[in-house]
């Protein structure tokens, strides 16, 4: 599982990477989404604020889960939260510059990554082409006629 600091990974993108393309939440959150799907993992993201008063676009991305803090929280004291929660501390990975959740995922023994390093870690993953899955050959080639003919016996077809 990932955690990720929603607000602080918009900042690195736009201070390190200069990725003009990401400029809202659910922007980066598509790119996420993309990128846990590929990886096979459940990931998380926590912005500040209330976020959007229309979230129903939040609701088309699947593989990941995205959390806004309201009013009276910050994102930052949320993912504290989950990270004191959560029940499998060391398969956790918290991604954030910021030292208070680093030093929160620490204290449990969790992974963090700062949000430079994880960006860079996702557009590699993105970049990589998947591999292609080769068809057997009896796909192309069909069945023998003895596999035939033991198909139609078992299904009774063999009259």
């Amino acid at each position: 599982m990932t955690i990720i600091d929603g607000n602080n990974l918009l900042w690195a993108l736009r201070q390190s990477f200069d990725e003009r393309e990401i400029v809202s939440e659910i922007e980066l959150c598509r790119v996420l989404s993309q990128y846990f799907s590929q990886i096979g993992e459940p990931g998380q993201i926590v912005f500040d604020g209330s976020g959007p008063s229309d979230k129903s676009q939040f609701d088309t991305v699947g593989h990941l889960e995205v959390f806004f803090a309201g009013f009276k929280n910050d994102s930052d004291t949320v993912i504290e939260e989950k990270i004191t929660v959560n029940t499998a501390p060391r398969r956790l990975t918290v991604v954030s510059s910021d030292r208070r959740l680093r030093k929160a995922a620490s204290a449990r023994q969790a992974a963090s990554l700062k949000s430079e390093e994880f960006w860079t870690q996702v557009r590699r993953e993105l970049g990589r082409r998947k591999p292609r899955v080769k068809e057997p050959d009896e796909k192309r080639q069909g069945l023998s006629e003895g596999e035939t003919d033991k198909w139609l016996e078992a299904f009774g077809l063999d009259e």
